[in-house]
């Protein structure tokens, strides 16, 4: 399960919680980088729900850096923008 809350403009905590453990992680969301991936079709924290779920698939919770900005993930994994704004 991933939990998102929006702390200020911008800045999310989430929560992922699977087998019977949890993470916390914070992230941050320019808000051109978040035009950039979705127009404005979703919002903020779909998007970074979205984000999870894309990590999820190919990295355990503990993997996820605690507190990072959207925008390194295609650092790590290049397809990302191109499977998030799909």
């Amino acid at each position: 399960m991933i939990q998102v809350a929006k702390q200020t403009d911008g800045r999310f905590s989430v929560t992922v919680e699977e087998e019977g453990s949890s993470s916390t992680h914070t992230v941050s969301l320019d808000p051109d980088y978040y035009q950039e991936l979705t127009g404005g079709a979703i919002s903020g924290e779909e998007l970074v729900e979205k984000s999870f779920r894309f990590l999820l698939a190919r990295e355990s919770k503990e993997s996820i850096l605690s507190s990072f900005d959207l925008r390194v993930i295609k650092r790590y994994f290049p397809e990302y923008e191109e499977k998030i704004k799909a």
